[in-house]
Protein backbone atom coordinates (compact mmCIF):
# COMPACT_ATOMS: atom_id res chain seq x y z
CA UNK A 1 0.00 0.00 0.00
CA UNK A 2 1.74 2.93 -1.02
CA UNK A 3 1.23 6.43 1.07
CA UNK A 4 -0.33 9.20 -0.12
CA UNK A 5 1.24 13.17 0.06
CA UNK A 6 -1.45 15.01 2.61
CA UNK A 7 -3.91 17.65 0.71
CA UNK A 8 -2.86 21.72 2.13
CA UNK A 9 -4.64 22.98 3.96
CA UNK A 10 -7.30 25.83 2.21
CA UNK A 11 -6.57 28.24 5.52
CA UNK A 12 -3.37 29.23 7.09
CA UNK A 13 -3.27 29.23 11.20
CA UNK A 14 -1.60 32.51 12.09
CA UNK A 15 -0.63 32.19 15.55
CA UNK A 16 -0.66 35.26 18.18
CA UNK A 17 1.93 37.51 17.30
CA UNK A 18 3.24 40.99 19.84
CA UNK A 19 3.65 44.10 18.87
CA UNK A 20 4.59 46.79 20.49
CA UNK A 21 2.14 49.39 19.60
CA UNK A 22 -0.46 47.51 18.88
CA UNK A 23 -0.47 44.37 21.90
CA UNK A 24 -0.87 41.04 20.91
CA UNK A 25 -2.60 40.12 17.68
CA UNK A 26 -5.34 36.98 17.92
CA UNK A 27 -4.97 33.43 16.49
CA UNK A 28 -6.37 33.52 13.08
CA UNK A 29 -7.01 32.08 9.69
CA UNK A 30 -5.93 33.13 6.75
CA UNK A 31 -7.38 32.18 3.22
CA UNK A 32 -5.24 33.46 -0.18
CA UNK A 33 -7.70 33.70 -3.10
CA UNK A 34 -7.43 30.95 -6.02
CA UNK A 35 -6.24 33.87 -8.25
CA UNK A 36 -3.68 35.20 -5.94
CA UNK A 37 -0.96 36.91 -7.64
CA UNK A 38 1.69 38.66 -5.18
CA UNK A 39 3.48 40.32 -8.47
CA UNK A 40 0.05 41.28 -9.85
CA UNK A 41 -3.08 43.61 -8.60
CA UNK A 42 -3.22 43.87 -5.24
CA UNK A 43 -5.82 41.59 -3.05
CA UNK A 44 -8.77 43.65 -1.42
CA UNK A 45 -8.86 41.90 2.22
CA UNK A 46 -11.76 40.62 3.82
CA UNK A 47 -12.15 40.25 7.68
CA UNK A 48 -14.36 38.01 9.55
CA UNK A 49 -15.42 38.53 12.95
CA UNK A 50 -17.30 35.02 14.13
CA UNK A 51 -19.78 34.86 17.25
CA UNK A 52 -20.14 33.85 20.73
CA UNK A 53 -20.28 29.79 19.91
CA UNK A 54 -16.69 29.93 18.20
CA UNK A 55 -14.76 31.62 20.99
CA UNK A 56 -12.07 29.29 22.71
CA UNK A 57 -8.38 27.73 21.62
CA UNK A 58 -9.75 25.45 18.75
CA UNK A 59 -9.28 27.18 15.62
CA UNK A 60 -11.03 25.15 13.42
CA UNK A 61 -14.77 26.48 15.10
CA UNK A 62 -14.01 29.38 13.15
CA UNK A 63 -15.06 27.28 10.02
CA UNK A 64 -18.66 26.78 11.34
CA UNK A 65 -19.95 29.44 9.85
CA UNK A 66 -19.35 32.87 7.09
CA UNK A 67 -16.69 33.25 4.43
CA UNK A 68 -14.56 30.78 6.21
CA UNK A 69 -16.79 27.93 5.96
CA UNK A 70 -17.51 28.66 1.85
CA UNK A 71 -14.08 28.86 1.46
CA UNK A 72 -13.48 25.31 3.75
CA UNK A 73 -16.08 23.88 1.05
CA UNK A 74 -14.37 24.67 -2.04
CA UNK A 75 -15.82 28.54 -2.51
CA UNK A 76 -13.67 30.38 -3.84
CA UNK A 77 -13.95 34.21 -2.47
CA UNK A 78 -11.75 37.04 -3.98
CA UNK A 79 -10.27 37.81 -1.13
CA UNK A 80 -7.54 37.53 1.34
CA UNK A 81 -10.12 36.22 4.06
CA UNK A 82 -8.55 37.04 7.47
CA UNK A 83 -10.88 35.03 10.31
CA UNK A 84 -9.61 35.74 14.00
CA UNK A 85 -10.58 33.72 17.28
CA UNK A 86 -11.85 34.87 20.28
CA UNK A 87 -10.94 33.06 23.55
CA UNK A 88 -13.30 31.81 25.85
CA UNK A 89 -15.42 34.93 27.57
CA UNK A 90 -14.02 37.21 25.62
CA UNK A 91 -15.36 40.39 23.51
CA UNK A 92 -13.43 41.79 20.38
CA UNK A 93 -10.75 44.47 21.37
CA UNK A 94 -9.88 47.05 18.47
CA UNK A 95 -6.42 47.53 19.36
CA UNK A 96 -5.64 43.29 19.27
CA UNK A 97 -8.01 43.65 15.85
CA UNK A 98 -5.21 46.20 14.26
CA UNK A 99 -2.55 44.05 15.59
CA UNK A 100 -4.04 40.86 14.07
CA UNK A 101 -4.83 42.58 11.09
CA UNK A 102 -1.02 43.71 10.75
CA UNK A 103 -0.12 40.39 11.26
CA UNK A 104 -2.02 38.21 8.93
CA UNK A 105 -1.28 41.18 5.64
CA UNK A 106 2.06 41.43 6.28
CA UNK A 107 4.22 39.89 3.67
CA UNK A 108 1.32 40.01 1.25
CA UNK A 109 0.57 41.50 -1.62
CA UNK A 110 -2.64 43.69 -0.68
CA UNK A 111 -4.49 46.34 -1.11
CA UNK A 112 -5.31 48.96 1.71
CA UNK A 113 -7.77 50.57 -0.05
CA UNK A 114 -10.35 48.11 -0.26
CA UNK A 115 -10.30 46.00 3.32
CA UNK A 116 -13.74 44.94 4.17
CA UNK A 117 -15.54 43.88 7.88
CA UNK A 118 -18.44 41.39 8.52
CA UNK A 119 -19.15 39.68 11.26
CA UNK A 120 -22.07 37.91 13.37
CA UNK A 121 -23.52 38.52 16.57
CA UNK A 122 -21.04 39.57 18.78
CA UNK A 123 -18.89 39.63 15.56
CA UNK A 124 -21.26 42.44 14.30
CA UNK A 125 -20.86 43.91 17.21
CA UNK A 126 -16.86 44.38 16.57
CA UNK A 127 -17.53 45.08 13.12
CA UNK A 128 -19.72 47.78 14.35
CA UNK A 129 -17.23 48.65 16.99
CA UNK A 130 -14.41 48.21 14.81
CA UNK A 131 -15.43 50.46 12.40
CA UNK A 132 -16.65 53.48 14.83
CA UNK A 133 -13.20 53.28 16.17
CA UNK A 134 -11.38 53.94 12.60
CA UNK A 135 -14.19 55.12 9.73
CA UNK A 136 -11.15 55.99 7.25
CA UNK A 137 -9.57 52.75 7.45
CA UNK A 138 -12.63 50.21 5.93
CA UNK A 139 -13.86 50.37 1.87
CA UNK A 140 -17.46 48.90 3.39
CA UNK A 141 -18.91 47.06 6.60
CA UNK A 142 -21.35 44.18 6.89
CA UNK A 143 -22.80 43.61 10.36
CA UNK A 144 -25.10 40.63 10.81
CA UNK A 145 -27.43 40.48 13.70
CA UNK A 146 -25.50 42.48 15.83
CA UNK A 147 -25.64 45.28 18.31
CA UNK A 148 -23.72 48.23 18.46
CA UNK A 149 -22.85 51.83 20.44
CA UNK A 150 -25.28 53.92 18.92
CA UNK A 151 -23.98 56.94 20.46
CA UNK A 152 -21.05 57.07 17.95
CA UNK A 153 -23.59 56.47 14.99
CA UNK A 154 -22.13 59.58 13.23
CA UNK A 155 -18.60 58.28 13.07
CA UNK A 156 -20.36 55.78 9.98
CA UNK A 157 -21.93 58.42 7.99
CA UNK A 158 -18.97 58.30 5.44
CA UNK A 159 -18.87 54.49 5.67
CA UNK A 160 -20.94 52.31 3.18
CA UNK A 161 -22.75 49.58 5.37
CA UNK A 162 -25.04 46.99 4.57
CA UNK A 163 -26.56 45.52 7.53
CA UNK A 164 -28.75 42.34 7.84
CA UNK A 165 -31.02 40.82 10.69
CA UNK A 166 -33.68 38.55 11.32
CA UNK A 167 -37.18 39.89 12.51
CA UNK A 168 -37.69 37.48 14.46
CA UNK A 169 -34.39 37.29 16.40
CA UNK A 170 -34.50 36.54 20.13
CA UNK A 171 -31.49 36.69 21.10
CA UNK A 172 -30.32 40.17 19.42
CA UNK A 173 -33.11 42.81 18.75
CA UNK A 174 -33.28 43.43 15.46
CA UNK A 175 -34.43 47.02 16.65
CA UNK A 176 -30.35 47.76 17.50
CA UNK A 177 -30.13 47.53 13.39
CA UNK A 178 -32.88 49.38 12.79
CA UNK A 179 -31.73 51.94 15.38
CA UNK A 180 -28.09 52.14 13.99
CA UNK A 181 -29.68 52.09 10.21
CA UNK A 182 -31.98 55.54 11.64
CA UNK A 183 -29.51 57.59 13.46
CA UNK A 184 -27.10 57.00 10.87
CA UNK A 185 -28.94 57.79 7.88
CA UNK A 186 -29.84 61.21 10.13
CA UNK A 187 -26.02 62.09 10.27
CA UNK A 188 -25.97 62.14 6.42
CA UNK A 189 -25.37 58.24 5.64
CA UNK A 190 -26.71 55.49 3.74
CA UNK A 191 -27.02 52.39 5.15
CA UNK A 192 -28.58 49.62 3.51
CA UNK A 193 -30.27 47.40 4.91
CA UNK A 194 -31.88 44.25 4.59
CA UNK A 195 -34.48 42.10 7.29
CA UNK A 196 -35.16 39.03 7.01
CA UNK A 197 -39.14 38.73 7.99
CA UNK A 198 -39.10 34.97 9.01
CA UNK A 199 -35.53 34.60 10.52
CA UNK A 200 -34.54 34.22 13.79
CA UNK A 201 -31.15 35.14 15.29
CA UNK A 202 -29.52 33.00 12.69
CA UNK A 203 -29.34 35.59 9.86
CA UNK A 204 -25.84 34.76 9.17
CA UNK A 205 -26.43 31.73 6.46
CA UNK A 206 -28.67 33.36 3.71
CA UNK A 207 -26.29 36.11 4.07
CA UNK A 208 -22.64 35.03 4.02
CA UNK A 209 -24.46 32.25 0.78
CA UNK A 210 -25.36 36.00 -1.35
CA UNK A 211 -22.50 36.13 -3.71
CA UNK A 212 -24.26 39.97 -4.07
CA UNK A 213 -22.92 40.82 -0.74
CA UNK A 214 -19.09 40.07 -1.48
CA UNK A 215 -19.89 42.03 -5.14
CA UNK A 216 -21.20 44.80 -3.32
CA UNK A 217 -18.31 45.31 -1.46
CA UNK A 218 -15.85 45.13 -4.32
CA UNK A 219 -17.83 48.22 -5.92
CA UNK A 220 -16.50 50.36 -2.72
CA UNK A 221 -13.18 51.59 -2.27
CA UNK A 222 -11.37 54.17 -0.47
CA UNK A 223 -10.85 57.46 -2.17
CA UNK A 224 -6.92 58.56 -2.41
CA UNK A 225 -6.43 61.33 -0.42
Amino acid sequence: MTGCASMPEKQETGHQIAFAKHGSSYQYLRYMPKNYDPNGEKSPVLVFLHGSGERGNDINLVKVHGPPKLVENGHDLPFIVISPQLEDDEMWDNDRLDATLKAAVSGTSYDPSRIYITGLSRGGAGTWNWAIAHPDKFAAIVPVAAWSNAGFACNLKNVPIWLFHGLKDDVVSPIHSQDMEKWINECGGHVKATYYPDANHDSWTATYDNPEVYDWMLQHKLQAK
